[in-house]
């Protein structure tokens, strides 16, 4: 019967890579938890800082959008402005309040400069 007795704390031994009971006692049980612990937290702070960059880059987008619709109607506003003003009748009453008056077309006549 001792024999069996002493095999027995052999093969605990064996598992544990020749350690005793009381060294693996010593060992400190929570190391290992803790170390997840602080990997987890370094990943969710991870996670946070590339939504807070992502949401940045929304606000930025959303106000590029915001004045690129502005720059859009600005634009239709000054070719609405570009067209009443270069209108044909607009620029003969122009023409007409400072004194001048449309050439006749039967009294014009067209002076050759070369011979080509």
């Amino acid at each position: 019967m001792s024999t069996i007795a002493e095999t027995r704390p052999a093969r605990v031994r064996a598992r544990r890579g020749g350690r005793t009971a009381s060294a693996a006692a010593t060992r400190r049980p929570f190391a290992g938890g803790i170390a997840w612990i602080v990997l987890v937290g370094v990943l969710l702070a991870g996670v946070v800082a590339v939504n807070v960059v992502v949401l940045q880059l929304n606000v930025q987008l959303d106000g590029l959008g915001r004045e690129r619709a502005q720059l859009k109607a600005d634009n239709a506003r000054l070719r609405s402005r570009l067209s009443s003003a270069s209108a044909s009748v607009r620029i003969e009453q122009a023409a007409a309040a400072n004194g001048l008056q449309a050439a006749d077309p039967l009294t014009t006549t067209y002076v050759r400069l070369s011979t080509r």
